[in-house]
């Protein structure tokens, strides 16, 4: 039996089988396995093997408001898998996993804030007391000229009523079927083999109330804090307290990670989350009642009272947290000579990367309403008299970032450009030294695709500056505590016009509409179309692979029913008399090695493996070296008894070797069974075009390698070697 597993891409079970007729023969429409229909002149793969092949593409998305919505939920995705990220050192797991929490929980409250900001300080206090700003909308004027207390207790319910919804959202089970619970003993120690394994459900529970109490108290502390602002009463210090209380309470359970990471078995903790989420949500009620019954005069005048504070005071625990993440992730580092240093920051940028996505989400958001409600009139609400300080400080942070970024981009492209063509040019001399006159051309585009493949490497540092960039523009936001614009402070220290500065803050925050716009469409199409899907979907499917450990809110992980269904599947297979080999392209790779360490040893021993475009080291392994290492790949030869064929291009931006390149002319690096793991292909096979054909054989790059000859030939000989007692 030969079992595939596609990509990213999202492939069809006819294209993965390279048929045209197939049938399921388990599973769902999401998630399912299929092979020939028996009645089928096609049979395909080599002589007296049955294929199979699993299909999951739809997992990670389904619908196309599921798509959609994981725009919105990608800063809520990148900070659950940068907890993934950590190095592998043991001793920083309780450092790394409380700092990422800590850091997700700010996530939670800045979106509470950026529904606030919209419908307390723009709409209930600005808007509804401006009658210019009433005029003709009756669906904002029937609350106008009401007291400001009432104004707000009404408007509160928006953002309640926000977090009621990305609550019940969150409520969607990872795991859909009984059938996938998780095993009664760990296979493998190796932490790559529990990805799926265990039940993550008590986890995400305790995690979801912990982030609605701390929700709530934001709010709470919002209320509380506009109406401090002309003397805060005994009722409302007290309020304040107990909401401080619940909010110390939730960072104290994310920093003890022994303790909320206990099984399932232990529920007292659950009972604990659930009466803090409790306590939060009818402290919301009280001090809504509060704000609403109280006596005392409001300030008049000006935005929200505290909220821009608030906010200034959120970026200033960020940037704290990224510093510190970055003071423990180059403390703890892998030391080894031959590993960069700047491996072990992927848990820093993917946080930063969160952090900025968010803050530029909510900043767009406040700003667009208040553009809206603005409606180019001096009514005090526009983006620029109205917007908090610290949003437009955060605009003109991410502005910088990326500004920046593509700038550094483009020297890095131009300054390795050299070394990149000139190992491309010694690759291409090696594989075509017979290459005709009339194939330069041709052999210059091979050139160019091995050259564009080895830019990969570049991405990591290019990451890094980024996240350090959007921790400075994190950093720089706090300045909004003065009350000061980046227009004055920049005139007045760098001599750049205000008007410039203006200008760019303010084409920021179209280029942050335009990014979430594009985001959307490409979500759309990523669903309705395959081909756009190779390019967009990636990540979408490598963020969810991850369980959710971190932030409640991000998308449901797949895998925690892919990798338990295959290894179900392969088991049955087995128990049937039937010898398997699993074929995984590209991400399909990433969740065969986390099954094969979830199989038992008398099922290993009737599996071979066959990868090709494969990640797992090239990526994988510098991005999550805690799970992915070399120990777990040994681990995984062992499994299989080292029945392990890799096979990998130079033209792959993507997959690569994962134990020696094997290069023409260089001795082996790696002595054994894994020495003979990884076979480089030459792409593409010739430059010259073939009597049969008008054009040259094409450049695969990181398409899949099934119908080439060298899969077919390394499946048969995988296949010789199951047949072996």
């Amino acid at each position: 039996m030969e079992l595939r597993v596609h990509g990213v891409s999202g492939a069809s079970a006819a294209q993965v089988l390279d048929l045209r007729q197939v049938t399921q023969v388990a599973g769902d429409r999401s998630g399912g396995f299929y092979r020939p229909r028996p009645r089928s002149s096609e049979t395909g793969g080599a002589r007296g093997v049955t294929l199979e092949a699993y299909r999951w593409g739809d997992l990670p998305s389904g619908t196309v408001a599921r798509t959609v919505a994981l725009v919105f939920l990608l800063p809520f995705m990148l900070a659950n898998v940068a907890i993934w990220m950590r190095p592998a050192n043991p001793g920083s797991e309780a450092m790394v996993k409380s700092l990422c929490r800590v850091l997700a929980l700010t996530l939670t409250a800045f979106y509470v804030l950026a529904i606030a900001g919209v419908a307390l300080d723009l709409v209930a206090w600005r808007c509804m007391a401006t009658p210019r700003c009433l005029a003709g909308r009756s669906w904002l004027s029937w609350l106008g000229g009401h007291p400001t207390g009432l104004r707000l207790a009404v408007l509160a319910l928006v953002p309640a009523a926000a977090i009621g919804v990305i609550w019940r959202a969150s409520n969607r089970p990872g795991r859909t079927f009984d059938a996938f619970r998780a095993p009664d003993r760990a296979v493998s120690d190796h932490p790559l083999g529990a990805v799926g394994q265990w039940d993550a459900e008590p986890l995400v529970g305790r995690l979801r109330s912990i982030h609605v109490a701390a929700a709530f108290a934001t709010l709470d502390l919002t209320l509380l804090a506009a109406r401090a602002a002309t003397g805060a009463s005994g009722v409302t210090v007290a309020l304040a307290v107990v909401t401080g209380a619940v909010l110390a309470a939730c960072v104290a359970l994310l920093c003890t990670p022994p303790l909320i990471d206990r099984g399932t078995a232990d529920r007292r903790l659950d009972g604990v989350t659930r009466t803090l989420r409790t306590i939060a949500i009818i402290l919301t009620v009280v001090v809504v009642a509060h704000v609403l019954t109280s006596r005392a005069p409001w300030r008049a005048g000006g935005g929200l009272p505290a909220y821009d504070a608030t906010l200034a005071w959120l970026f200033v625990t960020q940037t704290t947290l990224l510093a510190a993440l970055g003071v423990v992730l180059l403390w703890r580092r892998d030391r080894r000579r031959d590993v960069t240093p700047l491996y072990g920051l992927g848990a820093l940028v993917i946080a930063a990367t969160a952090v900025s996505l968010a803050v530029a989400y909510s900043a767009e958001l406040v700003y667009r309403v208040s553009d809206f409600l603005d409606r180019d009139l001096s009514t005090g609400v526009g983006i620029a008299t109205g917007s908090p300080r610290a949003y437009t400080w955060a605009i003109y942070g991410f502005f910088r970032a990326v500004l920046i970024t593509l700038i550094v981009a483009g020297l890095m492209i131009l300054i390795s450009r050299r070394g990149r063509y000139r190992a491309a040019a010694a690759i291409v001399a090696r594989d075509y030294p017979d290459a005709p006159p009339h194939t330069e051309p041709r052999l210059r585009q091979v050139r160019q695709a091995i050259a564009r493949a080895r830019f990969t490497e570049n991405l990591v540092p290019l990451a890094v500056v980024y996240s350090c960039l959007a921790g400075l523009g994190t950093a720089t936001t706090s300045i909004g505590l003065l009350e000061l614009f980046p227009s004055d402070v920049i005139e007045r220290n760098v001599g750049v016009p205000g008007d410039v500065v203006t200008f760019g803050i303010a084409f920021g925050s179209w280029l942050i509409a335009a990014i979430i716009l594009s985001l959307i469409i490409a979500g759309v199409f990523a669903y309705r179309s395959v081909p756009f899907r190779r390019h967009v979907g990636v990540l979408w499917d490598l963020g969810t692979f991850w369980p959710r450990a971190a932030h409640p809110f991000a998308p449901p992980c797949y895998s925690e029913r892919a990798v338990p269904e295959l290894a179900r599947r392969i088991t049955y297979l087995v128990s049937r008399g039937n010898a398997v080999l699993l074929t995984g392209h590209s991400h399909g790779s990433v969740l065969l090695a986390a099954t094969v360490l979830q199989l038992p040893p008398q099922v290993g021993s009737r599996v071979a493996l066959l990868t090709h475009g494969s990640p797992l080291r090239r990526l994988y392994g510098r991005l999550f070296p805690a799970y992915i290492d070399d120990a777990a790949l040994r681990e995984i030869g062992d499994r299989v008894g080292w029945r392990w064929v890799n096979l990998w291009r130079d033209t792959d931006p993507i997959g690569g070797w994962l134990f020696s390149p094997h290069r023409s002319g260089a001795p082996a690096t790696v002595e054994g069974p894994p020495g003979a793991v990884d076979r480089r292909l030459r792409d593409p096979t010739d430059v010259v075009t073939p009597p049969s054909d008008s054009v040259p054989p094409p450049i695969q790059g990181h398409c899949p390698e099934e119908p080439d000859e060298s899969f077919t030939a390394a499946a048969r000989e995988l296949v010789r070697r199951l047949e072996r007692p």
